[in-house]
């Protein structure tokens, strides 16, 4: 079977697909041992460090000069601000459910994108699948956001995963439109080590206490190095250069029924018919909008 053609990719896909979604409940369990920016400096500094080396020992050559810059600059942007904020908002509302509201991403992605130069203009149909998207997440959100008012977790939670993706999604764009020479994986090492270094001073400053003995939490953080960060982004990597976008954009789904079913079977997440309902649109308007936006790129 690996002699097949595109076996490895599909492979790659799958990986992305289970280990990317694991990472919300390993955050979670992370948290129990270690305070926030302690856990997003010290994963991606040892990461960071572990693919770089990897990296020098194959003798791939790594960025220099202003696209050294740019990179670094990249990483803090993408995944040091995203996931920061993901985990931040795990402090206040369950994994499953924010891996739900990050579903909703690509609408910033898609809002970006036509602000930033050179702008590409919404179209109607895409404008109404991010409506029913939106919907999806009111539904999910405003039960709790009328019962706790705008100062609830859940609010917060909320509130912060916005801040994440609209970072993710700003620094995803400006990488786009910018020249590389290397290696995405080498790229990806050095986003990884300057995020971890750029969260560094406030985890130094403001991290709070390590928890040691909370063993959970220590296994959870190097699962998090190994399989979300190493694994998982090289997966996505690999993937992305051997497949179609339209097939590798399928993680989006996968992931969140992932984090939702871990978090349900190790913290009993609550997960009743409302969330079903929303998560059901949320997908549905994710999917109006992937339509759309390949209809449009088949016109003339």
């Amino acid at each position: 079977m690996g002699t097949q053609p595109q076996f490895w990719a599909y492979a790659a896909l799958v990986s992305v697909c289970f280990f990317w979604g694991t990472t919300y409940l390993g955050i979670r369990m992370a948290l129990e041992a270690f305070p926030p920016m302690t856990l997003v400096a010290g994963r991606f500094l040892i990461s960071g460090s572990l693919m770089i080396a990897g990296a020098r020992l194959a003798r791939v050559p790594l960025p220099r000069g202003r696209e050294l810059r740019q990179t670094a600059w990249n990483g803090v942007v993408i995944l040091g601000i995203g996931n920061g904020c993901l985990t931040i908002a795990e402090l206040w509302i369950p994994s499953g459910l924010a891996a739900l509201i990050i579903t909703i991403s690509p609408f910033w992605m898609l809002g970006l994108d036509a602000v930033l130069p050179p702008r590409v203009r919404l179209y109607g149909p895409t404008l109404l699948g991010m409506a029913v998207g939106l919907s999806g997440a009111a539904l999910l959100v405003g039960p709790g956001a009328l019962e706790g008012g705008a100062s609830s977790n859940i609010v917060k939670g909320f509130l912060i995963l916005q801040l994440g993706c609209f970072s993710w999604s700003f620094g995803s764009l400006v990488q786009r439109r910018q020249p590389t020479t290397v290696h995405p994986i080498v790229s990806g090492g050095v986003q990884q080590l300057a995020a971890g270094l750029a969260f560094l001073p406030i985890a130094l400053i403001r991290g709070g206490e390590i928890h040691w003995h909370e063993t959970q939490g220590v296994w959870a953080i190097l699962y998090l190095i190994l399989f979300g960060s190493i694994v998982g982004y090289s997966s996505y990597i690999y993937a992305l250069e051997h497949l179609p976008v339209a097939v590798l954009s399928i993680y989006n789904y996968i992931n969140p029924v992932v984090a939702v079913g871990l978090g349900w079977l190790f913290y009993r997440e609550p997960f009743g018919l409302r969330e079903a309902a929303a998560m059901a649109v949320i997908f549905t308007g994710v999917a109006m909008v992937k339509r759309a936006e390949a209809r449009r790129d088949r016109l003339p």
